[in-house]
């Protein structure tokens, strides 16, 4: 049995067992129950945590943390055991395990943040994954109070085993990103259409109230206020959720899943849980028809044509 089919196999059977659903749900509502506690600053707090202030989620810049402080320590720690690290090398080992706790406790509560919204084998995936992360957290606890009491020996061994759970914590982390494609753009990446096309009649969208059309296979959500027409991706970048089902909000758009909210004019999140901005489409209406064309990023945020600049 090679390698891949070993770990293929020990990924499938965490994304089956549904054993875990139960205590995946409870620590998804302690996870909601934390922010309740925080009361009005809750949202910006997730919003901190989520990283819709950068616009990229931040768990997996500070995952490097950990990881390359740990990576550090093992390398110091054989150095050490082996006599080839010179009198600085114990100290400098201590120093950056030290470093790695603190970056893991940072990343645990990102990754926790975004997690609460996963569903299915990913939520499963996502609590193996904390599981097995909070486990090399503990043990690098334990070796750094080792170190400071002068335990050198079970320190080394203490952290080895943490190091390796690490990875495999690692191995289920790239799967919830590049299998289950967790933190990852969801919205529409077609750049159709490149030219104006109909998608509805003027009259059949309600003032202030989203409608969801299809332009050759491509979602797209319209909203129609004070004879203007302003269209974005129908798909929430978050999980993909359909936002033709979702609401205004102080002329926001709102997602229907998890309640990300999303500036119509520039497509930009104003409210996590997304991170990335919503492609956006430029509007003309003729004839009492409204048409779309996908508008490039570098164009201006408001960019549509009104009713009146039509019949020009």
């Amino acid at each position: 049995m090679t390698v891949r089919s070993r770990f293929e196999r020990m990924v499938s059977a965490v994304e089956r067992a549904q054993v875990l659903d139960a205590p995946s749900y409870q620590v998804e509502h302690g996870v909601s129950l934390t922010f309740l506690l925080a009361g009005r600053y809750a949202r910006p707090l997730q919003d901190l945590l989520h990283g819709v202030w950068l616009g990229h989620p931040v768990h997996p810049f500070l995952v490097t943390v950990p990881v390359g402080a740990w990576t550090a320590a093992a390398l110091l720690d054989g150095l050490d055991a082996t006599g080839r690290g010179g009198p600085g090398t114990a100290q400098a080992a201590q120093a950056v395990v030290g470093l790695g706790v603190a970056g893991a406790v940072a990343s645990a509560a990102t990754g926790m943040t975004d997690w609460q919204h996963a569903h299915d084998e990913a939520r499963r995936v996502g609590l193996v994954h904390a599981a097995l992360n909070s486990t090399a957290l503990a043990l690098y606890s334990w070796s750094l109070a080792d170190r400071r009491r002068g335990r050198a020996v079970r320190a080394r061994v203490t952290a080895a085993v943490g190091y390796a759970v690490v990875l495999a914590g690692g191995y289920l982390g790239g799967t919830l990103s590049y299998r289950h494609r967790l933190g990852v753009d969801h919205s529409v990446g077609s750049r159709e259409p490149r030219r104006f096309t109909r998608v509805a009649d003027l009259a059949d969208l309600p003032d202030g109230e989203p409608v969801g059309v299809d332009v050759a296979g491509v979602p797209v959500v319209l909203v129609g206020t004070e004879g203007a027409v302003r269209a974005v991706s129908g798909r929430c970048p978050h999980q993909g959720a359909p936002l033709g089902e979702g609401w205004l909000h102080r002329d926001e758009l709102v997602c229907p899943w998890h309640g990300s909210r999303f500036d119509l004019d520039t497509g930009e999140p104003a409210q996590g849980p997304s991170t990335a901005p919503l492609p956006c489409y430029d509007t003309r209406i003729r004839d009492g028809r409204v048409e779309v064309r996908r508008r490039a990023h570098w164009r201006s945020a408001t960019a549509l044509t009104t009713v009146e600049e039509a019949s020009r």
